[in-house]
């Protein structure tokens, strides 16, 4: 396994040929980390020997990076039901002006960042961390006031809504200001769904006037510390490619499904203008056989070879449910193109 490089992540970020074939994966799971990292976690778990499982699970994988968290900042929220799915509708806690006064908005700089610098002794030379957010700005307006709810609400309360996305935007604004500060940090992942398999989950120009303005804030924050910003974003995001491109300024975009656009043909589309990251779709993962899936990873590393500005990983993440044995097939075939 060659040693760690972050810059040949940095090259695919700025749309270059890096100096060999390389991997992203914005997550994987408990389980897999394990068996990458050949160790357990450690019970009772800290906050360090945490991020050092996951360094090694993603070193051993031949990724330049490692993707955690910074701290352990969230909004707090009601209770969920079922734990591997719930109702986009569930946990909401913000109803009107009344229970917003009364929400406890976190402040993220109360939250411990220090991890990130702790960790430093345990990060390989050439490997950087990669820090993923508590969730995005819509993600959590969402959840806090319920996907139906803000669509009645646009309607009802615009000036609420309003509110409600300033109150969200700028603590994870913050969240990523004070993450990117660290030297150990080479690149930050503004991790936020948009989109339903045929369109936006707000019409473009809410979209617009209410989503976007946070993440140019949080792409010009992270900018502004010298380190690029992915955007993770699942669903149908054709109608804002531009608005994610030209307007936003994101480095790189992750979160590819075959049934809304292969990443074949999103790189071809866009990949002159952005880094496309991974894009394997996950149910091609799960059901071909490990044969295909190499064939398709092989072709991928192919058609971007001279051209640069791709990385190569699943179109998601990589949930328990994903055989192992088939994620092993998709990555095994940037060992064989570094070798």
């Amino acid at each position: 396994m060659p040693n760690p490089c972050f810059a040949n992540l940095l090259a695919v970020l700025e749309r270059e040929v890096p100096a060999r074939s390389t991997l992203f994966e914005m997550f994987m799971n408990a389980p897999l980390y394990e068996e990458l990292a050949a160790m357990e976690f450690v019970s009772p778990q800290d906050d360090v020997s945490e991020l050092r499982l996951l360094i090694h699970a993603f070193k051993n994988g031949g990724y330049d990076y490692a993707t955690v968290r910074s701290s352990d900042f969230l909004f707090p929220r009601g209770e969920a039901g079922m734990k591997t799915t719930r109702s986009l509708n569930e946990g909401s806690v913000i109803h009107d002006r009344k229970s917003f006064e009364e929400y406890p908005w976190p402040n993220p700089d109360d939250f411990d960042s220090s991890r990130l610098e702790r960790i430093a002794p345990d990060l390989p030379d050439g490997m950087k961390l990669a820090v993923m957010g508590p969730g995005g700005v819509l993600e959590n307006v969402i959840d806090l006031v319920g996907y139906e709810a803000l669509c009645f609400m646009l309607v009802d309360d615009p000036e609420l809504v309003g509110d409600v996305f300033a109150e969200v935007g700028k603590r994870i604004d913050r969240y990523y200001e004070i993450a990117a500060a660290y030297d150990t940090v080479g690149v930050l992942i503004s991790n936020d769904d948009w989109g339903f398999n045929s369109q936006t989950m707000l019409a473009p120009e809410d979209m617009r006037r209410l989503v976007f303005p946070w993440h140019e804030e949080i792409v010009s924050t992270i900018h502004q510390a010298g380190k690029p910003a992915i955007l993770h974003s699942c669903g149908n995001l054709s109608a804002v490619m531009d608005d994610l491109i030209d307007g936003i300024g994101y480095d790189g975009k992750h979160s590819y499904e075959d049934k809304i656009k292969p990443v074949e043909e999103a790189y071809e589309e866009w990949g002159h203008r952005i880094a496309i990251l991974g894009g394997i779709d996950l149910d091609f993962l799960c059901r071909e056989t490990p044969e295909n899936i190499k064939k398709r990873a092989s072709a991928l590393l192919e058609r971007t070879a001279s051209r640069g500005g791709y990385a190569l990983g699943s179109g998601n993440s990589i949930p328990e449910y994903v055989p192992v044995e088939k994620y092993r097939a998709m990555i095994s075939v940037v060992q064989e193109h570094r070798s």
